[in-house]
């Protein structure tokens, strides 16, 4: 006895249905990946950002440093000058008096320029985060009301 093949053959409202799922699940994919393209760039600026900023601090601290090395330099010059032990006691002492100086001065333009640094990089990174945050709940929002359109879709079409 020969079976004759069953014709399963799927409706055009079906197809149709399952074709606009597809393109509306695509469209919200794009959305997160939209977001989360834009998060990374943004992300990206940052670091940038503070790289620029770790140079500057790096520079400013390269100065000082020379800065210093310079002073002690001129310092060996003076002491191998010197005509008499009252004149080294003499040097070494407005030396140390002014490299004290020199180093408080530095250290504290240096820790202004950290503190700086690190407020705008604090500010830079939250206003990365609401922008990112910002995005993805947009995304979410337009894949939410996509969902609940093919479903009041299925649903008109199912009665």
């Amino acid at each position: 006895m020969a079976k004759t093949p069953i014709n399963y053959e799927i409706p055009t409202e079906m197809r149709d249905f399952a074709e606009k799922s597809v393109e509306q699940a695509k469209k919200a994919f794009d959305g997160f990946v939209g977001a989360a393209s834009k998060a990374v760039a943004a992300a990206e600026t940052q670091t940038a950002s503070m790289q620029t900023n770790s140079k500057d601090l790096a520079t400013k601290a390269f100065s000082f440093a020379e800065q210093n090395i310079g002073a002690a330099f001129e310092h060996a010059q003076a002491l191998v000058r010197a005509k008499d032990m009252q004149e080294i006691f003499q040097l070494q002492s407005e030396y140390l008096k002014s490299q004290a100086a020199a180093l408080q001065t530095q250290m504290k333009d240096l820790g202004g320029a950290v503190q700086s640094t690190m407020q705008k990089a604090a500010s830079e990174a939250q206003s990365t985060m609401q922008k990112a945050t910002a995005e993805v709940q947009k995304a979410a929002a337009e894949a939410q009301a996509t969902i609940q359109k093919a479903t009041s879709e299925a649903t008109k079409r199912g009665k």
